[in-house]
């Protein structure tokens, strides 16, 4: 068709752990928060009660049964086919739960339509994540919330294994970056608890370095590692003009 042009493909940034390891990285979920600190937190800013929800990058759908239970309808969207594919099992018969393939700078939603954008583990580096911000506050209504769940990367000892990792992560410029974007950013410290020694190895492993992983066992007494969190909200206003 003359002047038709192929759409370019929406940049998604690979998740190694998640999409390599799946079955490994199950068993991370269930370790983390063992303390539910996180979610009282979440709920706190946030209560997704008889609401609609989105759950950007939502993997491999451990959260969405979580929401679920009680939202009014929850909406898991997850760039990479295969964990869409996994979501989708494990919400099989579920009232009121879709999973679709996109990324978080293309939602499938209509303008409006959400009560609560949330992200886990999606935003880390700040910068860059503008048109992913954009898009959440469009399919948001007014008064809605947009919540980003984050690894505090200023936070150890975890976030010490991370910046040994990625020595480009600057936690004082993330932060800065968020505060520029009008979230309000709220640290909570939990613990991730594994049912045994071998397991948590095997998910340090997933997550860092060989050499990094060894040096957070060597550091890591016992089956609990404490790590810290940032919660960063942003309410949609209900006017035309931010307070």
């Amino acid at each position: 068709m003359l002047g038709w042009r192929k759409p370019a493909r929406p940049q998604v940034t690979p998740s190694p752990n998640i999409w390599h390891w799946p079955d490994l990285f199950e068993v991370e979920n269930r370790a983390q928060d063992a303390t539910g600190a996180l979610w009282r937190a979440l709920r706190e800013r946030c209560d997704w009660t008889g609401l609609d929800v989105v759950d950007v990058g939502c993997g491999d759908g451990f959260h969405l049964p979580l929401f679920a239970a009680d939202a009014h309808t929850v909406i898991g969207v997850e760039p990479h086919r295969p964990l869409v594919e996994r979501a989708r099992r494990r919400v099989a018969g579920t009232p009121g739960v879709d999973v679709r393939q996109a990324p978080a700078q293309r939602l499938p939603l209509a303008d409006a339509s959400v009560d609560l954008v949330h992200a886990r583990t999606a935003y880390f580096f700040g910068p860059g994540c503008e048109p992913g911000l954009a898009e959440a506050e469009r399919v948001l209504r007014p008064g809605g919330t947009i919540a980003i769940v984050d690894l505090d990367a200023g936070c150890p000892p975890y976030g010490d294994w991370m910046r040994a990792d990625a020595p480009q992560v600057d936690p004082v410029a993330i932060e800065s970056f968020f505060q520029l974007h009008d979230f309000d950013s709220t640290p909570v410290d939990t613990l991730w608890r594994f049912e045994d020694r071998a397991s948590l190895e095997a998910v340090l492993g997933i997550e860092f370095s060989a050499e990094v992983a060894a040096r957070a066992a060597r550091e890591t007494p016992g089956c609990t590692i404490p790590v810290g969190y940032r919660l960063r909200t942003r309410r949609k206003p209900t006017t035309l003009l931010r307070p």
